[in-house]
């Protein structure tokens, strides 16, 4: 049965078909019948109104406006010639309900007005015959017709309407899915950019505070065996941090899944842990003039990891461009309404090609690493060569409770 209803769902044409096929074998059968009540019209005429009539129900699917013309010409016809109703006109109802289901309305509306207007004319051509109330038949043959036509209308247009609705449904419905799609890619290009800038912040310092060690450790491996030994012991223990970096970063990143990992993962760093950050530089033989200005206080903690990292990646830019003898300042000074970072250094600098934008060969993060984390906690972040020489950046980080000056 339900093959059935899906084939016959698939070939609408065929059951519309079908459907004329037996309204036109019915009045050919009423046409043609002999004896008393047979059909009083002409019967030639009445055949082919009769046919006109089927051919509508047949296409009115395909071409329900044309097929509406086709109607109008023949019930024209069927007025001028004389030919009075016969079951063939039950078209004119299935095409109100097929026009009123359409989306274009002016189709519709024509469909309604004839709905008004031909029961009316149609029992006033051909009135019923009685023997007193011919009047009163007419009237009330003429109000059945047309309440018959407007309920099929109405049906055909509360149908319309479901279809759109229906069809709004599902649009929005798609439209929710395609930008659902949209937001997961944007979170995961965000994702993508977030584990780049911490994966940035964490090997690019102690890499290169590692490639340093190994450096000197490498000059001074004849001459100075106990230099060369702090240098190991120097790099050993940035590998160490680097990986306790690295899992921490692991960890917050499977945090999501809702399990564990079993690794005892340490805190996102804050300024607490800059004292720590600029003795490790200062072994690597780059001096450091570290001082907080202002009275130091709990901040939050997006505040303070972007403050750790700023510090973090300004040193290791002094590190990799200042040159032999450079010399890096770093100030954080607490305000009333905010954290003024500032790392700056008297070295040659880095090439402007290594600052704007990306970097030379497009690749760089540091600096785009900076102005998004600050971006992020609604800061702001000036960065470029000092007049003289050298390089600084400076980022205001608003802090809660209070409004900033600036």
């Amino acid at each position: 049965m339900t093959r059935l209803y899906d084939f016959l769902r698939r070939h609408p044409t065929w059951v519309d078909g079908a459907w004329a096929l037996v309204l036109l074998v019915i009045t050919l059968f009423v046409i043609t019948m002999p004896g008393e009540g047979a059909y009083e019209g002409p019967r030639g005429p009445a055949t082919v109104v009769a046919a006109a009539l089927s051919v509508v129900v047949l296409l009115r699917r395909r071409h329900p406006e044309w097929m509406m013309g086709l109607a109008f010409v023949t019930g024209v016809t069927q007025l001028l010639a004389d030919i009075p109703p016969m079951p063939a006109n039950f078209a004119f109802l299935v095409l109100v309900y097929t026009v009123a289901t359409r989306t274009p309305r002016l189709p519709s509306r024509v469909a309604l007005v004839g709905c008004l207007t031909a029961p009316a004319v149609a029992t006033f051509r051909w009135p019923a015959e009685s023997d007193e109330q011919d009047v009163v038949s007419t009237i009330l043959s003429a109000v059945f017709l047309t309440v018959a036509f407007c309920l099929a209308w109405v049906l055909g247009d509360s149908i319309r309407t479901r279809r759109a609705y229906y069809a709004e449904l599902e649009e929005r419905a798609n439209r929710l899915e395609r930008e659902r799609e949209r937001e997961a890619r944007m979170a995961v290009v965000a994702e993508r950019a977030r584990i780049a800038r911490e994966l940035h912040d964490v090997v690019a310092h102690n890499v290169s505070a590692m490639v340093v060690q190994a450096d000197g450790a490498a000059y001074v491996l004849d001459s100075s065996p106990e230099q060369t030994r702090s240098a190991l012991k120097t790099i050993s223990g940035t590998g160490r941090q680097a990986l306790t970096e690295m899992r921490r970063l692991l960890g917050v990143l499977r945090g999501e899944e809702g399990g564990t990992t079993g690794l005892d993962y340490v805190p996102q760093p804050g300024v607490e842990e800059l004292a720590d950050l600029v003795d490790q530089v200062r072994e690597t033989g780059l001096p450091v003039d570290f001082r907080v200005e202002g009275t130091p206080r709990p901040l939050p903690r997006g505040v303070e990891l972007t403050a750790y990292r700023i510090v973090q990646e300004a040193l290791t830019n002094t590190r990799k461009h200042g040159g032999e003898r450079a010399m890096a300042t770093v100030r954080l000074s607490y305000g009333e309404a905010d954290l003024v970072v500032l790392v700056e250094d008297d070295g040659r600098g880095a090439r402007c090609e290594l600052y704007e934008r990306r970097g030379a060969d497009g690749r760089g993060h540091g600096l785009i690493g900076m102005r998004e984390r600050v971006g992020m906690v609604g800061g702001v972040l000036v960065a470029g060569p000092r007049p003289g020489g050298g390089f600084r950046i400076a980022a205001t980080l608003p802090l809660p409770g209070g409004e900033s000056g600036g």
